[in-house]
């Protein structure tokens, strides 16, 4: 595992001059300060599920659950909680053990992550559903972080998180995901060695849901004026609630109460996330509201105690259940910043790839070459794997979170695939369960543009061509526009944003011609939908391929 890590090219790093570069970003389409002391939520209109963070003096990190998608646990920084940054990632390539390297482990690995400081080192836990609870450290939380550490081991450990008790002792908590461990909605806890690699106790339920608190998950461990907490949702990822155990001693017995529910807000499920404070003393909460194709976006609500309960958002009756803010006075951290906001527009003049791009599956150093002395990043044909139905099962799609509710993503490249045989592909894609996008292939009869869509890809349908132009030259522009105009939609578990993406194209990158049909955008599994590119080729054995060359690409505001 060591070697396949370090063998991962200088390309995929994340912690490199482009991320720099960006790091006084500020979109075009959602910024969350607005400008006067105040904010509006949510504070990051992007899939940042399952969120956690820390402080360290003037200084927070968050991260989130990653999923399938590689940089994985990216990191977030921010000086004010409302202006956020991305520096990093604790895990830059793989996810052991390495299973499939050429295929997408859709909604598998990483699982709602917690980030803490102790004794001068971050550490980020999370549950593998498949494996059980892994560690990451480091001194820096830019990186580099150490290779991920099995810390127990048990099919259907989920949520992880780590407390250090004042007599030195650790303990962890963590849930149970129903699907792997055939039970769900308790939570656990056991006590970690002290280098907090290696449980050395068995598991304890410390807190039974069933009756009151069903689904109950993504528990966080504090310790505050000598009682335990722990922080955890219920009720579903759409329609659920916070909830807070308190109890003297650690394996309880734990009170419960419901510190944070919808009432009569429109964001939908809030709850799971971070308490923090700030140097000036306020108490803060984060958390996120699943809406559909775009995600677990993240909102941050006040938060204060009373009676040695945590009430979180805004208490209108007294009851000390708070309802979620849509505004809200900016936490006094002491200081005023600069307002940033996590990259997006990327014009790829850095020897390394931004960091708000994703792999969807382990990372493959034979996918990239950043060229950014010369202004493009080189996407080389990639074999898709033998039994490839769709792009549902491709591993290297370079993909990044939607970043708003309404935006444009343009890109130009460069096509110039290999001649000596058909079917290499690549384009813009609008990837979930059900995609869309335009796709250019070398075919027998030359270069073609087509505007496809696929719906439930992920149960293996094939995709469907609405519309394709023979093209000439190999240079194009390709524009999907994402609307959503505050019309919901029935989902499973409740109703959903509804998305539209619109795609055109442009021989100039001037005028723009519509192409195809309108998309329904749709979530992938357990993310939002994302927005990117690929470049592949046929499962064929060949020894080498063509490539893309992506100019830019920009997320702009939609036009009138």
């Amino acid at each position: 595992m060591k070697n396949l890590l370090k063998a991962m090219g200088l390309c995929l790093l994340f912690v490199s001059s482009s991320a720099i570069a960006q790091n006084n970003y500020v979109s075009e389409v959602w910024v969350a300060d607005q400008g006067d002391g105040t904010y509006k939520n949510p504070i990051l209109y992007a899939d940042y599920s399952d969120p956690d963070a820390c402080r360290v003096g003037d200084d927070y990190y968050m991260t989130s659950s990653s999923f399938n998608c590689l940089p994985g646990l990216q990191i977030l920084h921010s000086k004010d909680l409302v202006n956020w940054t991305i520096i990093g990632a604790a895990v830059p390539h793989a996810l052991p053990p390495v299973v499939s390297p050429e295929r997408p482990e859709h909604g598998n690995r990483v699982w709602a992550p917690a980030i803490r400081h102790h004794n001068g080192e971050f550490y980020i836990f999370w549950g593998d559903p498949d494996q059980g609870a892994y560690m990451v450290k480091a001194k820096d939380p830019a990186g580099p972080w150490s290779e991920p550490v099995l810390v127990k081991a048990g099919k259907g450990i989920i949520d992880t998180c780590p407390l250090w008790d004042e007599d030195g002792r650790v303990y962890m908590v963590y849930a149970y995901a129903g699907s792997r461990a055939g039970m769900k909605s308790v939570i656990t806890i056991c006590e970690l060695n002290e280098d907090a690699t290696k449980a050395i106790t068995p598991g304890r339920i410390i807190f039974d849901g069933h009756e009151a608190h069903q689904t109950c998950e993504g528990p966080k461990f504090f310790k505050k004026d000598g009682m335990y907490y722990i922080f955890h949702p219920a009720g579903g990822v759409a329609t659920g609630w916070q909830v807070v155990l308190r109890s003297k001693h650690v394996y309880g017995p734990y009170e419960e109460k419901i510190v944070m529910a919808q009432g009569d807000t429109d964001i939908n499920g809030p709850h799971q996330g971070a308490w923090v404070d700030t140097p000036t003393g306020e108490d803060w909460f984060l958390h996120f509201q699943d809406v559909g194709a775009y995600g677990r976006i993240v909102h941050l609500q006040p938060m204060k105690w009373v009676d040695g309960w945590p009430v979180i958002g805004i208490d209108k009756n007294g009851d000390g259940c708070g309802e979620p803010v849509a505004t809200y006075k900016k936490p006094n951290v002491g200081k005023t910043y600069l307002i940033v906001t996590p990259q997006e527009s990327d014009e790829f003049d850095g020897l390394t790839i931004s960091p708000q791009w994703q792999w969807h599956a382990n990372a493959n150093e034979m996918w990239a070459y950043c060229a950014g002395d010369k202004g493009f990043l080189r996407l080389y044909s990639y074999p898709v794997v033998e039994d490839c139905k769709n792009l549902w099962d491709v591993a290297n799609l370079l993909l990044q979170k939607t970043p708003s509710d309404n935006f444009t993503a343009t890109m130009k490249l460069t096509f110039s695939p290999d001649k000596r045989y058909a079917g290499e592909r690549t384009g813009l894609v609008v990837m979930g369960m059900d995609y869309a996008g335009l796709i250019l292939e070398n075919t027998d009869n030359g270069l073609v543009l087509s505007q496809v869509d696929c719906k439930k890809a992920d149960r293996g349908n094939p995709e469907v061509v609405n519309e394709t132009l023979s093209l000439k030259d190999n240079t194009i522009y390709l524009r999907v526009r994402f609307t959503a105009n505050g019309e919901k939609i029935a989902s499973g578990d409740g109703t959903d944003l509804k998305v539209i993406c619109d795609f055109s194209y442009s021989l100039n990158g001037k005028k723009y011609t519509p192409m195809g049909k309108p998309f329904q955008a749709r979530e992938g599994k357990w993310i939002g939908a994302k927005v990117g590119t690929f470049c592949t080729r046929p499962a064929i054995k060949t020894n080498d391929g063509g490539w893309a060359d992506v100019d830019w690409f920009r997320i702009t505001k939609n036009k009138k």
